[in-house]
């Protein structure tokens, strides 16, 4: 008798985020870390969902260091903000280069960015979300200028001139928003967010060892629980 192929087990992670969150490019990395610990165990789905730390920020920006003072009280209040950060980034490779940011601009428009390259793929949007977050944090690009947008998008797989048109008009700005309402009324008020299955959530840029964990106790469970599971 001929056994019947195993199925290989899969989960699906929605990434709650948004580009200008220096947590959420340190956690990147870290589920890059995780999800390479447990390629040879199952798969995943990954997926960027949009959150926006300050959707009032007008499109073309306002001074990054005069934003970040008002928010943590002065000079001293920014940098200490910022040294947690600049720590956990050497340990993920991540240079934070918050110097060289001279603008903090409104995100929408990345995240618009982002469901494009998602419609191309997991690996495309990836790319997408990665070239955002290296623009912005190492290289101190401003995430209000569409070619910084297009550029991006071009590294994604999309095409400059589709990417340009879009930009132009209101395309998925409607979509985008609603997404970001889900997230609020599903209790998120902070990002990262990691929702794993539409039932599990990790906040926060959790180590590596952590979300590998997580992943492979919803998996047993899954497996242990198949009837629960498909029913949910």
């Amino acid at each position: 008798m001929t056994s019947s192929p195993t199925q290989v087990p899969s989960l699906t992670i929605d990434i709650v985020s948004d580009v200008m969150c220096p947590w959420c490019y340190i956690g990147k990395k870290r589920l890059e870390a995780a999800l390479a610990e447990v390629a040879s165990e199952f798969a995943v789905d990954v997926h960027w969902r949009p959150y926006q730390l300050d959707p009032n920020l007008p499109k073309q920006g306002t001074d990054r260091k005069h934003y970040m003072e008002a928010k943590f009280g002065g000079p001293e209040g920014a940098e200490r903000a910022y040294a947690p950060v600049r720590a956990a980034g050497a340990e993920e490779n991540i240079t934070f280069n918050f110097d060289r940011i001279e603008v903090s601009a409104n995100t929408l428009d990345a995240h618009r960015l982002i469901r494009w390259a998602g419609a191309l793929g997991p690996d495309a949007q990836d790319a997408a979300v990665e070239a955002l977050f290296k623009a912005y944090f190492e290289d101190g690009r401003n995430l209000g200028d569409d070619a910084v947008l297009i550029e991006a998008g071009v590294t994604a797989g999309l095409e400059a001139d589709v990417v340009e048109r879009l930009l132009s008009g209101d395309a998925d700005r409607d979509a985008v928003t609603a997404e970001i309402d889900q997230a609020k009324q599903m209790g998120v008020t902070g990002v990262p967010c990691f929702i794993i299955d539409m039932k599990y959530a990790l906040v926060g840029a959790q180590p590596a060892e952590a979300l590998a964990d997580a992943m492979r106790k919803i998996v047993a469970e899954k497996a242990s629980h198949p009837e629960g599971v498909a029913g949910s």
